[in-house]
């Protein structure tokens, strides 16, 4: 993980802690358990899947009780089969109980994600395509939802609305509207503005706007809801007015129709299904 998500997790950590423990403690575990009581706790996949997350586990423990020894098993981005070890946890029972739920809300969210996107790069079959992210993530865990998507093959996609230029089809509705400019003149008005180094990419839903977009070279044209008829044109066109340009595939996308996406030869395509509805990839936390 890169130093900034550590620091998100951190934030998420408390935030987490907070929610179940406000300004009390772990009623139920404190009633029953004994300060003394000491265990050893086994976090284990209960499903095939991709691992993502493990490196919030100490990080959860450190909030709660730093004596607590994790022996973390497998890295972030393993394959995971039923019975795998994904870590074990030693020390007070009442700290185990206290951070089960937390720890297991994290690992099952960013590994389901992680293997969700797997399961896209392998049915696209084509290495050179990307499969990206989308800005459609659960408010407050982007970066952590993002970070899953590399941990199982993906790509991401611009982090927020602040690091590169996507002009889309209500911006271009908006400007031509009220400007009465064409697509062409919108491309070499965002070129103006833009700072050097930063990607431009506009998306377009016919191949009339890709054939005037093409000749002013943005970094990236978004060709949204095409047929595989229509991207394979939209390639053979970008081939040969703009071989620089890349082509990135939006909507219309599942596990059924990916690899037919991807043999048309677009570069990337981007799934918004990756962070807002990956099923939760089950993980037990068993005591030994």
């Amino acid at each position: 993980m890169q130093t900034h998500e550590i620091l998100d997790a951190r934030r998420l950590i408390h935030i987490a802690l907070a929610e179940d423990l406000a300004d009390s403690s772990d009623l139920t575990t404190n009633m029953m358990i004994s300060k003394e009581d000491r265990g050893s706790v086994k976090i284990g996949a209960r499903q095939t899947g991709v691992l993502a997350g493990v490196e919030l586990i100490p990080l959860v423990f450190q909030e709660i009780d730093g004596d607590v020894n994790c022996q973390i098993s497998m890295r972030d981005g393993a394959t995971l089969n039923p019975g795998d070890c994904v870590a074990r946890l030693e020390g007070s029972v009442r700290s185990l109980l206290t951070a089960e739920r937390t720890v297991l809300n994290f690992l099952t969210c960013l590994s389901g994600i992680a293997s969700l996107t797997r399961q896209y790069v392998t049915a696209a079959k084509r290495p050179k395509t990307k499969i990206l992210d989308t800005r459609k993530t659960i408010p407050g865990l982007r970066s952590l939802q993002k970070y899953a998507v590399r941990c199982g093959g993906g790509t991401n996609h611009r982090v927020g609305l602040y690091d590169a230029v996507l002009v889309k089809d209500n911006h271009l509705a908006a400007w031509i509207g009220h400007s009465g400019h064409t697509l062409a003149e919108a491309v070499r008005h965002v070129r103006s503005k833009t700072p050097q180094g930063m990607i431009v990419e506009f998306e377009v839903d016919t191949l009339e706007q890709l054939r005037e977009i093409l000749p002013e070279r943005p970094d990236m044209v978004l060709l949204d809801n095409m047929s595989l008829n229509d991207l394979e044109t939209a390639v053979s066109l970008r081939n040969e007015l703009a071989p620089g340009v890349l082509l990135e595939a939006s909507g219309g996308v599942n596990l059924e129709t990916v690899g037919g996406i991807a043999a048309t030869g677009v570069d990337r395509i981007s799934i918004g299904a990756l962070t807002h509805s990956a099923p939760a990839l089950d993980l037990g936390f068993d005591w030994e």
